[in-house]
């Protein structure tokens, strides 16, 4: 009996999806709960699973096509087994290649590190854009690397890895270049930055924070911390509390506009920003208020989990009162990031340099960051705007306010 493959219900906020790539074919056993195919959204990758045991009979759609909600995708016979043929026939393959393998006389080292030495760069068609764009470049053949990406897809990260690990070098006098059309994910980023840049007056304050107290603090209680909560005590978790903290007492940050109208949140949904390799995502914290820093480590790990492993719902992404983006992680001295429509506004974390400051009328090294605050100038007043920045900047120099919330 045939049973049919449908794209899942699609929310309100989502039209339609693209077949980004079947990872069986006609004709292949299938188990039930296995992903068959993903298909990318505006926002998230979603996979859809084999409902039954059987073998993929039919596909209705290919890779690049768009489908819409309750689609047949393809059908499954279920019950059925893969043509025998095809199992025996490879598994004669190995045993004549083993047979080969034992037979094979064995070569002179001089040959046999000649015969081991690195293929040029070859097959690429497997890999990512990204990744196929560097292979070429620095002239590396992808069968020689190991992949650390999804189902272990060689990444643009694994292979510069591999060249600065002493793998092949760059490809002399190559000139490449590569057109590849925008992911859905990356032409949504796009409007979406578009549409904030357009639509909302944005202005951007800086502060800058000493952040020795909670670095004493981490080094003095992370140990016992992360052995009573299973989980580190990183930095984001004093941002995004002392952001929570912070809201409370300047509601019109984490207000959104709506027409005419100013919607004023008395919850604080943090929208956390994590980096895939398809674009930035910003998985959603909500009641953060409410959360204690264990609890906020661990979901902003969960979340970092999903992203990695295209996991992420769409119910993850939604909602979102506020923003936190580290640009820091890589690198970043400062920034002006761009807040998230209808958000209000996004607070930027970068990178923590030593600098030298002056403290109780003394020169001295303090580890400090650059934080920034994008927000709508046309309902939030410089004013709020600094003194939500002065508010973060007090709680994370004394953490110990911050804990007992004040």
């Amino acid at each position: 009996m045939s049973t049919e493959i449908k794209v899942p219900v699609l929310p309100e906020s989502v039209s339609d999806a693209t077949i980004a790539s079947w990872h069986k074919k006609p004709g292949d056993s299938v188990k039930r709960d296995e992903n068959l195919v993903d298909l990318e959204t505006d926002k998230v990758v979603l996979e859809v699973p084999s409902p039954v045991d059987g073998v993929l009979k039919e596909i209705k759609f290919n890779e690049g096509d768009t489908v819409t909600s309750e689609q047949i995708l393809g059908l499954v016979e279920a019950g059925a087994v893969a043509d025998a043929p095809k199992e025996q026939s490879e598994t004669a393959e190995k045993e004549a290649r083993k047979q080969e393998a034992d037979t094979k006389p064995i070569q002179p080292k001089a040959e046999a590190a000649k015969a081991e030495t690195p293929k040029p760069a070859g097959k690429t068609d497997d890999l990512p854009p990204g990744a196929r764009f560097t292979a070429v470049s620095q002239g590396i053949d992808p069968a020689n690397v190991e992949g650390s990406g999804r189902r272990g897809a060689v990444t643009k990260e694994d292979l510069l890895n591999y060249a600065r690990s002493g793998g092949v070098g760059q490809a002399g006098g190559a000139r490449p270049e590569e057109r590849v059309a925008m992911t859905r994910m990356r032409k949504r980023i796009a409007e979406r930055l578009m549409q904030s840049k357009e639509s909302i007056a944005m202005l951007t304050s800086f502060n800058e924070v000493n952040l020795g107290k909670v670095m004493a603090m981490r080094k003095q209680l992370g140990e016992a911390f992360q052995k009573e909560h299973g989980i580190k005590l990183g930095f984001m978790s004093f941002f995004a509390k002392a952001a929570a903290n912070a809201l409370q007492r300047y509601p019109v940050i984490n207000a959104s506009v709506d027409g005419d109208d100013i919607i004023y949140h008395g919850y604080a949904d943090i929208s956390i920003a994590v980096s895939t390799d398809k674009g930035l995502v910003t998985p959603v914290l909500r009641n953060v208020e409410r959360m204690g820093f264990a609890e906020v480590e661990q979901g902003i790990a969960d979340y970092a989990a999903k992203a990695r492993d295209g996991k992420l719902a769409l119910e993850d992404l939604q909602g979102g009162t506020f923003t936190i983006t580290n640009g820091g992680t890589f690198g970043s001295l400062m920034s002006t990031p761009i807040v998230n429509p209808p958000q209000s506004a996004i607070l930027g974390m970068h990178a923590i340099k030593e600098r030298a400051i002056v403290e109780n009328g003394q020169v001295v090294a303090a580890p400090m960051m650059y934080i920034a605050l994008s927000y709508d100038h046309r309902i939030i007043d410089g004013k709020d705007a600094v003194l939500f920045l002065v508010d973060i900047k007090n709680q994370l120099e004394n953490p110990h306010r911050m804990l007992l919330g004040m």
